[in-house]
């Protein structure tokens, strides 16, 4: 019988290079918004203080985008490095990057072909190419992108103040855009595109973007018709933007100071459930309860308890700020694509020790969010249930009124969309469709220049919503409802009509 080793015996090694095919493969965890956070992330490290992102339409469909900054820029030697798969260059202590994978991952995570043009201050423009469809036989043969090119790139109005340097990422075939030829479909998953985006930007940046350290604004070209669409800045989205907490007392900070290790946990309180963008977040408040985890200012994973508590609908107004610092950096691990924060053993203890200047622990804390919960709870008013509404509205908008509104069960959600009618009327009801349609010869006006789509003009489609949502209710129509759309329709009708003059 053969003994078990402990160590295993090697007889030299052999040099085994990375397959060609790695490229294909790297970057499928990323989703469309962690892979632009990626990018920005570079922008930030190359000290761009404008990021324009800006989704190109050729033959009605969203084909490429375009990430373009302000900032430093790369040298030709220093875009090879860039492009180098794997290759980690030397980080400074406020850069966001660390793996070395950040820009060709997010890429490849949404595209098949990466162009990368920059020009540093001095320097003429480069550029360089990742195609993933020209197989393993090229190996890791990089296209150079002839300098004439890249600087005509530089030269197009990209209404951001791109000086002496800056750099132009380019995704083509873009895989993760709309597959579908139908215009109106094509808007929806445009707009869905571009509103979870700047959710996700707004509240992994949302330090830097109220600081005024960086904006970030997204846009559609759209070639066939050489127009392009007005900017759609990202907004910041504080996870801990509340008017005032639950208590006076709070937030609180809690530290502890463990074999040498220190670590700060600043506990928040929100006072109740809100239909704010702040709470909202980017989907059911109750699963962003937690710990928020940040680096430099980023954040890097929101909510989540990391095994500190299990998580509660009654915790669901707690929140946690945790600054990873560089002496505690070695309590963490992060996932490639920088939106998931693994603890060891080390930060559990220290979450158990951690006190406040006044002795509560997290255990404490955990009682008062419940109790705090229940209390606002009890507060809540009773709140009439409508149908919810279809497409015509934002996703994160329908979001708000699902979470705000009860809901009327067995009845199809309440469409809002434009039509052309034979007469003035601002809009009609169609209880068959369950269809509020409005007037399309208004809807130029009332747009003041601006691209329409699906979801134009939330105010007024909401505010016409919460008037009219109603009666779409039951088998027929009463006098009273008949009566009221008669008034709805004579009063808004001469509004629209006298906004028009």
């Amino acid at each position: 019988m053969v003994e078990w080793s402990q160590d295993v015996p090697t007889d030299g090694s052999i040099e085994l290079p990375p397959d060609p095919s790695t490229l294909d493969a790297i970057g499928r965890n990323h989703s469309m918004e962690t892979a632009l956070a990626d990018l920005v992330d570079n922008s930030i490290d190359a000290g761009a203080t404008h990021v324009l992102i800006q989704i190109v339409k050729v033959g009605g469909r969203p084909r490429s985008l375009y990430i373009v900054d302000n900032g430093h820029g790369m040298t030709p030697t220093t875009i090879d490095t860039a492009m180098t798969v794997g290759h980690r260059r030397e980080y400074r202590e406020r850069d966001l990057g660390h793996f070395g994978l950040g820009l060709k991952a997010a890429s490849f995570s949404q595209a098949r072909s990466l162009t990368v043009m920059s020009k540093a201050a001095g320097h003429d423009a480069v550029g360089r190419r990742w195609r993933l469809d020209d197989g393993p036989q090229r190996g890791f043969a990089c296209d150079v992108v002839p300098g004439q090119f890249a600087s005509e790139e530089f030269k197009r109005n990209w209404q951001i103040p791109i000086g002496e340097s800056g750099t132009v990422i380019r995704w083509d075939d873009v895989v993760s855009f709309a597959a579908t030829n139908d215009p109106k479909n094509v808007e929806k998953i445009l707009n869905h595109t571009i509103t979870t985006a700047c959710q996700h930007l707004g509240m992994v940046f949302h330090r830097f973007l109220e600081d005024d350290k960086i904006s970030v604004e997204f846009q559609v070209h759209d070639v066939d018709l050489s127009f392009v669409g007005p900017p759609v800045p990202v907004t910041p989205l504080n996870p801990f933007g509340y008017a005032r907490p639950a208590r006076p007392d709070f937030p609180k900070t809690l530290t502890a100071h463990v074999d040498g290790l220190s670590l700060a946990f600043r506990c928040h309180l929100w006072p109740g459930r809100s239909s704010s963008a702040q709470f909202m977040l980017t989907g059911n408040p109750v699963d962003h309860q937690g710990l928020y985890f940040y680096r430099r200012g980023r954040l890097l994973q929101a909510g989540g308890w990391v095994g500190v508590h299990a998580p509660h609908r009654r915790l669901a107004l707690a929140r946690v700020e945790v600054e990873i610092g560089t002496e505690a950096i070695g309590l963490f691990q992060f996932n490639p694509e920088k939106s998931r924060v693994l603890v060891g053993p080390e930060f559990a203890m220290l979450a158990s020790a951690a006190q406040s200047s006044d002795g509560m622990t997290l255990a404490q804390y955990f009682e008062v969010a419940e109790d705090v919960f229940r209390a606002a709870n009890k507060r809540a008013p009773k709140r009439t249930a409508m149908i919810h509404p279809g497409t015509g509205l934002p996703p994160r908008l329908r979001s708000t009124i699902e979470n705000e509104i009860p809901q009327v069960l067995g009845e199809k959600p309440i469409d809002i969309r434009w039509d052309t009618f034979p007469d003035d009327s601002f809009f009609r009801v169609d209880r068959d469709e369950h269809t509020l349609w409005l007037n399309k010869r208004y809807r130029k006006m009332l747009l003041g220049g601006k691209h329409g789509g699906l979801n134009d003009l939330p105010l007024l489609k909401s505010l016409l919503y919460l008037l009219i949502g109603n009666v779409f209710e039951g088998d027929y129509l009463g006098p009273r409802d008949k009566d009221n759309i008669d008034l709805w329709q004579a009063v808004l009708t001469t509004a629209v009509q006298a906004e028009r003059q």
